[in-house]
């Protein structure tokens, strides 16, 4: 299967788009690699799939999950075209704890969103560098996944970002076993003195 790098990203989303343009027009938050993708936040191949995070609605984000039948059955169809992971197009990260704790303050606001097909029915909001910290810091210390820390890495948040960032992961996992790895992470970061602001 292949990766998806920013050209094939912006193909499989316009072909998303058309294969679904009989149907009501679609917003999608989506973060992780193929954010960092589209918003030239890497320059690399980073990911196989795209990570719808929420769906937004006039009166603020829900939970994406199920994906409508119909969507799937077209992400099937262009990931059957282009060569992609079967759910290359997937709610892996619409956990149902963000909607009951909270996203990163302000996030909403600072969505990025791009449209795609020819009648702009798709539109797909990327997450900022900003908050893809803090989500690639909590998957990090949630999952100890070697692409998030390398992610976050390639980020370069600087120790204001990441003070935030941590204290955000904390009201998503209060439990002193993820504060033990946090602590970790942020050592590993260089970053150690800020366990002592948390």
């Amino acid at each position: 299967m292949k990766k998806l790098d920013s050209t094939l990203l912006d193909e499989a989303l316009n072909l998303l788009a058309e294969l679904t343009s009989d149907h009501p027009p679609q917003h999608w938050v989506v973060c992780g690699g193929s954010s960092l993708l589209a918003l030239g936040l890497v320059s690399r191949d980073k990911t196989r799939d795209v990570d719808v995070l929420a769906r937004a609605e006039t009166d603020g984000l829900v939970n994406a999950r199920p994906l409508p039948d119909w969507l799937y059955k077209a992400a099937e169809e262009v990931g059957s075209q282009l060569g992609l992971l079967e759910n290359w197009f997937n709610t892996g990260p619409s956990d149902d704890s963000f909607f009951r704790f909270g996203f990163p303050e302000g996030m909403a606001a600072r969505l990025i969103p791009r449209d795609y097909g020819p009648d702009g029915n798709l539109r797909i909001s990327f997450i900022s560098r900003y908050d893809q910290i803090f989500f690639k810091l909590y998957a990090t210390a949630d999952s100890d996944a070697g692409r998030h820390y390398e992610d976050l890495q390639d980020l370069q948040p600087t120790a204001e970002e990441l003070l935030a960032a941590a204290r955000w992961t904390r009201t998503q996992d209060p439990s002193e076993g993820f504060l033990f790895v946090l602590g970790g992470v942020l050592k590993a970061l260089g970053h150690e003195p800020l366990l002592a602001q948390l």
